[in-house]
C-alpha cells in the first residue's frame, strides 16, 4: 500500500496510516510455530471490520520471542492478505541501532508501508543518543517512521524537546503514544505535524479530542468496529455519542489491559491462539471474564 495522508486541518494533522489501527497479535500453532495462514485470515478480518492499518511485530505481536526471519515472513504474508486496503506498519525496534537498521531494511524489502521504532531499551541512552538512533533508522530506508514512546517498558522517555527536533525529519511522521503525558503530547501536536496515535485505549478519545490522529490498539484485535465507532462519532460532530461509545468499551479494555495480564495474553485468550514463553496462557477464570465482557460489548 502506498501510504497517503488525509488532509490536515487546524486541529487535525495528517493521518499517514489512517485512524483506526490494530496492534495485531502474531498467531502461533499449537506447537508454537508461526501460523501464517491464521495471520492472513486475522488480518483480512480486521480490515473487513474497520481497521485502516495493522501494526505487526510490536508488543502485542510478541516481538521479543519471534526471530528476524519470522518477522519478515509475517510482513510478507499480511501484505499479501490485505493488499492496498490497509497500511501495514511493522515493529523493527531493538536495543541495538545496527540491528534496528537491519530489521528496517528487511521490512522495506518485504513490502511494509511503515516502520514502528521503539526507543532503545535497557541501556537507557540519554536524549542525544535517542535522537541519533531514530535519525539513523529513519535515514536507512525510504519508509515513513512511527516513533514508539513507551517509557514504562523501555525505561527512557522521548522528551518533548527531542520529539520537536525529530519532527523536522521528513520521514518521521507519527508517534505511537504510550507515555501517559497528555500535556506533553498536546504540546507536540500543537507545534508539529506529527500524527499522534494513542497506544493506551483509555486515552484513545482524549488524545483524539486534542488533535490526535487515531489509535493503535490491542483491544482492536477483538473489537475493531467498537473502537472505531467512537472516532467516527467524534468526526461526525457528536462528541457526546463518542463519549458514550467509548464508555461501552471500557470494561473490556480494563480486563484486557489493566488486569495484571499482558495484552497479548488477553487478546489471544479471546482469539484462541497460544502465546510463547515467557508469557503464559490466561487461566479458565480469566478467559470466562474476558468472554463475558466481550459479549456484553457486542450486545451493547
Amino acid at each position: 500500500m502506498t501510504t497517503t495522508s488525509t488532509p490536515s486541518s487546524p486541529l487535525r494533522p495528517p493521518r499517514p496510516f489512517g485512524r483506526a489501527l490494530c496492534a495485531m497479535v502474531t498467531p502461533f500453532t499449537e506447537s508454537y510455530e508461526l501460523d501464517l495462514p491464521a495471520a492472513q485470515k486475522l488480518a483480512a478480518h480486521l480490515v473487513d471490520n474497520g481497521c485502516d492499518g495493522l501494526v505487526l511485530n510490536g508488543t502485542t505481536g510478541e516481538s521479543p520471542t519471534t526471530s528476524d526471519e519470522e518477522k519478515t515472513a509475517l510482513v510478507r504474508a499480511v501484505v499479501e492478505a490485505v493488499g492496498d486496503r490497509a497500511a501495514v506498519v511493522t515493529g523493527v525496534g531493538s536495543a541495538s541501532t545496527a540491528h534496528t537498521v537491519a530489521l528496517a531494511r528487511a521490512a522495506e524489502r518485504a513490502g511494509a508501508d511503515g516502520l514502528l521504532v521503539v526507543t532503545p531499551y535497557y541501556s537507557r541512552p540519554p536524549q542525544a543518543a535517542v535522537e541519533a538512533h531514530f535519525r539513523t533508522v529513519a535515514d536507512a530506508t525510504t519508509l515513513p517512521v512511527m516513533l514508539y514512546d513507551i517509557p514504562g517498558r523501555t525505561g527512557t522517555r522521548i522528551e518533548v524537546a527531542t520529539m520537536l527536533r525529530l519532527a523536522e525529519h521528513e520521514r518521521i511522521v507519527a508517534v505511537k503514544d504510550c507515555a501517559y503525558d497528555l500535556l506533553g503530547s498536546t504540546k507536540v501536536i500543537g507545534r508539529t505535524s506529527l500524527a499522534y496515535y494513542s497506544g493506551s485505549e483509555e486515552l484513545n478519545l482524549p488524545l483524539y479530542a486534542v488533535g490526535g490522529a487515531g489509535h493503535v490498539s490491542t483491544v482492536a484485535n477483538v473489537a475493531p468496529r467498537e473502537l472505531r465507532a467512537a472516532l467516527d462519532a467524534y468526526d461526525a460532530g457528536a462528541p457526546a455519542e463518542a463519549a458514550r461509545l467509548n464508555q461501552l468499551t471500557i470494561p473490556l479494555t480494563e480486563l484486557m489491559m489493566a488486569s495484571g495480564l499482558p495484552g497479548a495474553v488477553t487478546a489471544k485468550a479471546l482469539l484462541g491462539y497460544p502465546v510463547r514463553a515467557p508469557l503464559q496462557a490466561a487461566g479458565p477464570e480469566e478467559v470466562a471474564r474476558l468472554r463475558a465482557a466481550r459479549a456484553r460489548l457486542n450486545a451493547g
